[in-house]
């Protein structure tokens, strides 16, 4: 085998690691959205004379679903970066890829299923179910779409500290040491 296919093979391995890792990260997005859904607060509203308000124009319910992504998404992020720390010590740019997209892929998937899956978007129809002066629950949101990039920055974040402290360390070439008489290295 020469050069040439080693380099090929290497490729390979490295488009393929990359791509599981963002497979796996992806399906992680599953847990994120259905974790966001469950524990996000609800924003309640109230239909008065054929309009939809706040029922507390003061709540802090609407930033709490943001809140509450963003929190998520830090935890997701550290426990992916840790596994694919974990997975390949000695590094890798495929893992790294990998792991960028399947995070930054599985936000999107966690953020579009907590909508999909939450209360109504139609706002007429919820209020109209719910009656005139009756409190319902409005529509889960994200209005930071910032928060999407939380999920892959904190992953890689988290795997690059951990190659720097822990990762492999190649060695050093055997002519670059100073010299151990104290003296000074001769210069060229």
């Amino acid at each position: 085998m020469d050069e040439y296919d080693e380099e090929r093979t290497d490729v390979r391995a490295e488009v393929r690691a990359g791509a599981l890792c963002a497979l796996i990260v992806l399906v992680l997005g599953v847990g994120l959205g259905l974790l966001w859904l469950w524990l996000a607060p609800r924003v309640p509203l109230v239909s008065v004379d054929g309009g939809v308000f706040l029922k507390d124009p003061e709540g802090e319910e609407a930033i709490g679903a943001d809140g509450t992504f963003v929190l998520l998404a830090v935890a997701f992020g550290v426990v992916t970066g840790l596994l694919a720390f974990l997975r390949s010590r000695r590094g890798g740019i495929g893992i790294v890829v990998g792991l960028a997209v399947g995070a930054l892929l599985g936000s999107v998937l966690a953020w579009q299923l907590g909508i999909w899956l939450g209360p109504s978007g139609d706002l007429a129809a919820a209020a109209k179910a719910a009656g005139e002066n009756k409190t319902f629950d409005g529509p889960l949101k994200l209005q930071a779409k910032g928060a999407l990039l939380v999920w892959p920055f904190i992953a890689l974040a988290t795997h690059l500290v951990l190659m720097g402290v822990f990762g492999h360390r190649d060695p050093e070439p055997a002519g670059s040491l100073p010299p151990k008489d104290g003296g000074s290295a001769q210069h060229w």
